[in-house]
């Protein structure tokens, strides 16, 4: 898993948060807030189990659905009331539901409000087990002294230069003049400020009706800072391993490839190449990253990399014409297809056969990720 100061909390019990446990926090800064804290490690067939299990279970009661990650989703249930009697009681019939099929240990918060942004906001107010409902006229006056951070999508940087314009509240936010707002945060200002009154345009997005990918990537903290470029080109080849797989899943292709990398100050860089056509092959992708690499200069260690594929379209862009084109096609399917039956990395490149020192089999899976059917697949 690496050593500890790289091993992170994936999420802490509520417990252990009373204690300062925060996700994100190396296991050593983790130990030295709770002493007593005990780690377990993740399964990833459970998450995705029970992930897959809820949002069945939501679509039973409305077919508007839409998986934001994979422990949280909206639903639409204009329309679906009826039967219920209530809001409140429809909420309370899912969380019956869930309890019954998955357990008692699993337990679910809701919230309810005219849009998302408010019932992520409500559903973030009663956990564990949570039920808050927020009427339209409740609104105002629950956002009117709510530090701005407390809405999703305002996060610490966001919210560090609202705190330089005098903006520290929801209802400053909602009462800050949107020309100002537009000139210091540009396209997002006006929808910042819509925030802050509580108001938000984006509906649930049901599964299967999602945007296409933008792009597909993966970025991965390195157990050991590294400068020597054979160690890098072959983490890079895993990175571009599980970015070609991504986009093989679903079909996509990318004319760009970018590269990431961070030292361990923490300053952060891409470079992006062009290819010569769209394609989702390791070895295409993997060669474009050791480009990249080849023609920079690292002025240290590295501590981490990623690796992106964008400008992304869908389908097949050519008939392959060359039949060694055609074979790695086959290669490449029958390689994913294994990966998928038997795990991932069960057929692998011979320069990864070694195993990685920071490859954990067991490690938590993505909160990025969502159920079959949603498209966004990027992941960092």
């Amino acid at each position: 898993m690496g050593s500890a100061k790289r091993t992170v909390v994936t999420t802490a019990s509520y417990e252990a948060r009373a204690f300062g446990v925060r996700t994100g926090m190396n296991k050593v800064e983790a130990k030295r807030a709770c002493p007593g804290l005990i780690f377990v490690t993740g399964d990833n067939r459970k998450y995705t189990d029970a992930s897959v299990r809820i949002i069945g279970i939501l679509r039973d009661f409305s077919p508007m659905v839409e998986a934001y990650s994979i422990d949280e989703a909206f639903v639409d249930i204009t329309g679906c009331i009826c039967a219920y009697g209530s809001p409140s009681a429809l909420a309370m019939a899912v969380k019956k539901r869930i309890r019954e099929e998955l357990g008692s240990l699993l337990t679910c918060s809701i919230g309810i409000a005219p849009n998302k942004l408010i019932a992520k906001l409500a559903s973030d107010m009663k956990k564990p087990d949570g039920l808050v409902v927020l009427a339209p006229e409740e609104v105002p006056a629950l956002l009117e002294d709510l530090p701005v951070n407390e809405l999703w999508g305002i996060g610490p940087r966001l919210t560090a230069h609202l705190a330089a314009l005098g903006v520290a509240t929801c209802g400053e936010l909602g009462r800050f003049p949107a020309s100002i707002l537009r000139e210091r945060f540009g396209i997002i200002g006006e929808r910042l400020k819509l925030m802050g009154q509580g108001e938000y345009e984006g509906g649930v997005v049901p599964i299967g009706q999602e945007e296409e990918a933008k792009s597909v990537g993966h970025s991965m903290t390195l157990p050991v800072d590294a400068s020597d470029k054979p160690v890098i080109r072959r983490h890079l080849l895993k990175l571009s391993e599980k970015v070609g797989a991504r986009a093989r899943e679903h079909d996509l292709y990318g004319r760009k490839v970018a590269l990431t990398i961070r030292y361990p100050d923490f300053y952060t860089f891409s470079k992006q190449k062009t290819l010569p056509a769209p394609t989702n092959d390791t070895r295409a992708i993997y060669s474009a990253a050791v480009g990249i690499l080849e023609g920079l200069r690292l002025k240290t260690a590295v501590r981490l990399l990623g690796v992106t594929l964008s400008d992304i379209s869908k389908g097949s862009p050519q008939m392959q014409l060359f039949e060694d084109d055609r074979r790695r096609e086959r290669l490449l399917g029958a390689m994913d297809g294994l990966n998928r039956t038997f795990g991932s990395s069960t057929v692998t490149w011979a320069a990864l056969f070694e195993k990685d020192p920071w490859d954990d089999p067991t490690g938590v899976i993505s909160p990025a990720w969502r159920p079959e059917g949603v498209k966004r697949v990027d992941v960092r």
